[in-house]
């Protein structure tokens, strides 16, 4: 063999050990290097190819992009690499696709087999129904065999973009479905076709893998269905599908915390401890989704043990427990946290971290500890305040009522403000009545984001409040011309393995003649101990007071605390969960609820956690 020929082979190996993960990429790196320096690389020029698939495994994407350009002619393998490369990469599908429509351009020789299933994942990534109707087209036109592989991916691309009957079309064009190939279906039925589609799916799977169990028992728990998930989890643990990994604890452990299962999350976590065996890495990602679902389900005490037994502290749990006690309006815990995680020593607060931080400090109204935090940000620990900083310091200051410093803040900022930082200090301007400047900054955010609707309706409540009724009703005839709805107030609450569902003035449940029936001793039982509905807040199109009233009486969390007083034994524990705000009426009406009945109330709203207890509430009525 030729001496040239030798080196070539040899620096082929080395660079393939590289991209495969066999050696580390540092070495890949230096190699590169060593042959610029030596001139090897213009004296073999055939290691170019060699270079860029190693940057295509393990480069970034400018190497990457720097080495394909340095290669004289690509090939379709080439092109492949690049394209399969981009459309793995988590931010960069988009980038994968205008590849691709370049080598179409530039390359005569037709794309393979890989370079189309790169396609379509891409298209997958990106929900596009166009790109993945090319590489369907190009795959038929062009006599390449539809993979399994391809045909599952079709599947997916399809199923995202709620093209059903194209999903189902594919998957019946399948020829040796796999298990893969029914979960794909399965996932896409449950989103499109709902719940119990979804299970004549899955009862039809000839084979189940722990993704597929794991994709039924989620949406049970993100529909309510607590007693089902669970039922269908004691079947999974029957048909030998115990040691579940890692990603799979993950997945149903958000489920839970997005959907306030605590019922599930628990077996979650004692399964798990009965039948673990994770590597560190894979521990900590664990530990982190069980923080993340005890804070969420409103039992931060479990959360806090998880945390202290994890023993080897990374950044994302140290961020886990902090956001977890700002959920909870514990400003003063999370400070304490935080100068735990400094003094520990081994990971460097990051965005998310500063985030959490301000959080709690405007949940908790520490104007002096959120100002120090925000200064630190930048000149203690180097980073730059993002928009997520400023909004979280806006929002401080206006609940604070500093609506002046807000204002300012915003004016000075060195990004440029967007919706949730000027929404922040509107709903600030709603808080302490202040209409004209509410005004003016709706103007501006109607400029920069004409679509938005939220503030509208929160514009519509200010005026109400300050008596401007007539502006209050032309503003909801705006709204309605335009389409415009406010979302309704929806309460969860968990009863015996059961999600039951509350609207205002709902009717529809099995014991709303109970219902009813407890809500107006629970409202007697109020007026005797003093309580005056607050009907400032309610629209100006009911002009009497009774019915205002009326309207406050039955919002959905007072219709779901009463299945509560009606389904639970004396003195327990009653948890709701509302997609909205609460009302200060309600929570008013919480808070006595709680000492007239000696029952500890919690309600987690859009915002933070409520308890209420002994006729007084967690967040000291600062919310």
């Amino acid at each position: 063999m030729e001496p040239d020929q030798e080196l070539t082979r040899h620096y082929r190996i080395q660079l393939r050990s590289c991209g495969r993960g066999l050696s580390p990429p540092s070495l890949g790196r230096g190699l590169h290097c060593h042959l610029i320096k030596s001139g090897l690389l213009r004296r073999l020029p055939s290691l170019s190819s060699a270079l860029f698939h190693f940057y295509s495994a393990v480069g970034s994407p400018s190497d990457l992009l720097r080495s394909f350009r340095s290669l004289s002619l690509p090939s379709t393998p080439d092109w492949t690499a690049l394209i399969s490369s981009f459309s793995r990469r988590l931010s960069l599908p988009s980038t994968s696709l205008r590849l691709f429509r370049l080598m179409r351009r530039r390359s005569s020789a037709p794309p393979d087999s890989v370079c189309l299933l790169s396609l379509l994942y891409a298209a997958s990534r990106l929900s596009d129904p166009d790109a993945a109707a090319t590489a369907h087209v190009l795959f038929i036109k062009l006599g390449i065999p539809f993979s399994v592989a391809a045909c599952n991916t079709a599947v997916l691309v399809y199923g995202k973009c709620g093209l059903l009957r194209e999903a189902w079309m594919m998957f019946d064009e399948i020829p040796e479905k796999t298990v893969v190939s029914w979960t794909v279906l399965l996932t896409t039925v449950l989103k499109w076709e709902g719940i119990n589609r979804g299970r004549q799916v899955f009862d039809k799977m000839p084979l189940r893998n722990e993704v597929s169990w794991c994709t039924m028992v989620c949406a049970y728990i993100e529909a309510g269905l607590v007693s089902d998930a669970l039922s269908l989890l004691a079947h999974m643990v029957a048909n030998s599908i115990r040691n579940l990994n890692h990603i799979s604890f993950c997945s149903l452990l958000s489920a839970c915390s997005q959907s306030g299962d605590l019922c599930t999350g628990r077996w979650v976590h004692v399964h798990l401890l009965k039948t673990s065996d994770f590597d560190e890495n894979e521990s900590l990602m664990v530990s982190t989704s069980l923080i993340d679902m005890y804070s969420k389900c409103g039992r931060i005490e479990s959360a806090l043990k998880v945390f202290e037994s994890t023993f080897q502290k990374n950044i994302v749990v140290w961020n886990a427990i902090l956001s977890g006690l700002s959920l909870h309006g514990m400003g003063r815990e999370v400070l304490n946290v935080f100068q735990r995680m400094i003094s520990d020593g081994t990971c460097k607060p990051d965005d998310i971290t500063f985030v959490s931080l301000l959080t709690a400090c405007s949940r908790s109204g520490l104007i002096k500890n959120g100002w120090k935090l925000f200064h630190d940000l930048t000149h203690i620990y180097g980073l730059t305040a993002k928009v997520e900083h400023y909004a979280c310091m806006v929002d401080l200051l206006g609940r604070a009522g500093h609506l002046d410093e807000a204002k300012n803040l915003v004016r000075d900022m060195l990004v440029q403000p967007n919706e949730v930082v000027l929404g922040s200090l509107i709903a600030s301007c709603s808080l302490h009545g202040k209409l004209d400047l509410a005004k003016q900054l709706m103007h501006e955010l109607v400029q920069l984001y004409p679509n938005n609707t939220e503030y509208h309706i929160l514009l519509s409540n200010l005026c109400t409040t300050t008596g401007k009724h007539y502006e209050a009703d032309f503003l909801r005839k705006s709204m309605q011309k335009q389409g415009i709805r406010k979302s309704p107030g929806i309460s969860y609450i968990e009863i015996h393995g059961y999600m039951h569902k509350f609207t205002a003035g709902d009717k529809s449940h099995p014991l709303t003649r109970e219902l009813y029936v407890m809500l107006d001793e629970v409202m007697r039982r109020l007026c005797f101990a003093g309580y005056i509905p607050d009907v400032s807040n309610q629209i100006s199109r009911v002009e009497e007071r009774e019915e205002r009233e009326l309207l406050l009486s039955v919002h959905s969390e007072r219709l779901a605390v009463c299945l509560g007083l009606l389904s639970t034994k004396p003195g327990s524990q009653i948890r709701i969960f509302k997609n909205l705000r609460i009302c200060s009426d309600c929570h008013t009406v919480m808070k006595l609820i709680s000492g007239l009945y000696e029952r500890e109330i919690i309600v987690r709203d859009r915002n933070r956690f409520h308890s209420f207890k002994n006729g007084s509430c967690s967040c000291s009525d600062y919310w």
